[in-house]
């Protein structure tokens, strides 16, 4: 059996396309059984609603709902921890990931993938800007972590079965899933498509989402903030020390340096690194404290199966 898993929030709009579109798909790969695996975030329209109607439909169509608003990314974690299939395709509820990918996606896991990801060759429907800020944050990623992920961005994953099992395993909160599976290791391989516009609806992936995923997936991959303020602190020191030695110097030589405002320069840059490198140690510190609480990453209100 293969899990098929859609994080859904207010997709009210999109359910009854994207379930033809599946059920089409579906029926064409008649080599395997499937789970239509829906993890609502906690919607305030008619999702859960028209989620109950499909089930009753087709009992392929499973629902968890979130008690609270927990974010895409923990819909993704509850996905992969109740899924049954020998591998899992998660895909966006909105059809920007055409479920005809799904296909592609079982060809390369046959070939003997544990990770297939599904990157954009071409994205319709974005801005200008969106494009370049998603490709930016990828290879950022690269170029600061050791995690490896495709330089145009992946939104959709195949899972094996030993992946999922080995996920299972991570109990971090603050990280990004995609990251953490690439993180995993297993054999990857990756194919191409075109995003599409959204079916329906507006985007729920906000810019402050975005920023969170960014600072989340640098500090949970990434030890360049902690090198870097130590690096930051020993060249203020020294620029500290050079300008020691000017003021010295002059003095001897009889032209003394007056007034407050190299002094008040000095000052401020000088608080300003301090601070800066205060708030890294407190994102640290946060993330350290809040993981040792152990609450989960979302509560589940109920599942329908």
């Amino acid at each position: 059996m293969i899990s098929l898993i859609f994080p859904t929030y207010n997709e009210e709009s999109n359910l009854a396309e994207l379930y033809k579109r599946l059920r089409e798909t579906t029926s064409r790969l008649t080599a395997h059984t499937f789970e239509f695996i829906f993890v609502d975030d906690a919607s305030t329209d008619q999702t859960p609603e028209i989620l109950k109607v499909l089930h009753q439909k087709d009992e392929r169509v499973k629902m968890i709902r979130f008690a609270r608003n927990c974010g895409s990314h923990a819909a993704l974690s509850a996905g992969l921890h109740h899924c049954k299939g020998e591998s899992a395709i998660v895909l966006a509820a909105d059809l920007q990931d055409p479920p005809e990918l799904i296909g592609r996606l079982l060809e390369a896991w046959q070939q003997g993938a544990k990770i297939v990801w599904g990157a954009r060759s071409k994205r319709e429907g974005e801005t200008a800007s969106t494009t370049f800020l998603s490709k930016t944050y990828y290879r950022t990623m690269n170029w600061l972590t050791s995690v490896k992920m495709p330089p145009s961005g992946a939104d959709v994953f195949l899972a094996d079965r030993s992946v999922i099992e080995a996920f299972k395993q991570v109990t971090e909160k603050h990280t990004s899933i995609f990251m953490t599976l690439a993180w995993l290791g297993f054999r990857q391989t990756t194919i191409y498509y075109v995003k599409q516009a959204r079916f329906s609806g507006r985007s729920k992936w906000t810019v402050r989402k975005k920023i969170k995923l960014t600072i989340d997936s640098l500090l949970a991959f990434s030890d360049v903030f902690v090198r870097y303020m130590s690096f930051l602190g020993f060249f203020t020191a020294v620029l500290g020390f050079i300008y020691a030695a000017h003021v010295l110097w002059t003095f001897i030589h009889g032209s003394p340096v007056e007034g407050w405002s190299s002094l008040m320069v000095a000052i401020l840059v000088i608080g300003g690194v301090q601070m800066m490198m205060c708030g890294v140690l407190g994102e640290y510190l946060w993330r350290t404290f809040d993981e040792s609480r152990r609450r989960p990453r979302y509560i589940i209100e109920y599942k329908i199966e």
